[in-house]
């Protein structure tokens, strides 16, 4: 019994250690590409307190939350037995989202942005891996956050990521796809009737 105790607590360190792993490729994926834009003039922004708290909203549920129970495993009481099988299964979804990332991250290059900005001379981008989905990015991140409450055996921790980031997704992509509308016209439009927000041919 002690011994399949520890073999399940080694399997739930290496389960931390992977999600931990996750945010430093996606980190590094993501370092080049913010330096970059920090250089590109801003032509069009919709920066300010709501899209700054749902932001932080995200974070916290991607990243905060999550960290302090790796740290503490706090909290305690939402914790349950972990279950190798759906660690796999997290594993599997965490290297898809950074591969994801890497895929968006080279598409977008110069147009890339961490807030809902449109730079001088932005360019839509329909190719690549946003030749059927409009929002690829947003995928990732929600392979991020199945992954992440597949690799925690806590309910808070582990849900954190969807409650989080789905509060991003649902308070702004609605007013980014607007903000396309306004910039390119026409051509967003036609965009959109061929591909789907995040899941090809879906949704």
């Amino acid at each position: 019994m002690a011994r399949e105790r520890n073999k399940r607590s080694a399997h739930g360190d290496i389960a931390k250690f992977v999600f931990v792993m996750m945010a430093v490729g996606w980190y590094l994926v993501r370092y080049k590409y913010a330096r970059r834009a920090r250089r590109e003039k801003v032509a069009t922004s919709a920066r300010g307190l709501r899209e700054n708290t749902l932001l932080l909203i995200s974070l916290t549920g991607l990243g905060i939350v999550p960290f302090i129970y790796i740290v503490t495993a706090i909290p305690h009481f939402a914790s349950y037995a972990f279950r190798p099988a759906q660690a796999w299964l997290g594993v599997f979804l965490a290297v898809a989202a950074l591969i994801m990332f890497r895929l968006t991250h080279r598409a977008l290059g110069r147009n890339w942005s961490l807030s809902l900005d449109v730079r001088e001379n932005h360019r839509l981008i329909t190719d690549g891996i946003y030749r059927e989905s409009r929002h690829p990015m947003y995928s990732a991140f929600w392979l991020w956050a199945v992954a992440q409450a597949l690799l925690m055996p806590n309910l808070v921790a582990g849900f954190a990521g969807l409650i989080g980031f789905g509060t991003l997704f649902f308070g702004r992509v609605a007013r980014e796809e607007q903000m396309m509308l306004e910039t390119f016209g026409d051509e967003y439009r036609e965009y959109m009737a061929r591909t789907g927000r995040i899941i090809p041919r879906l949704f």
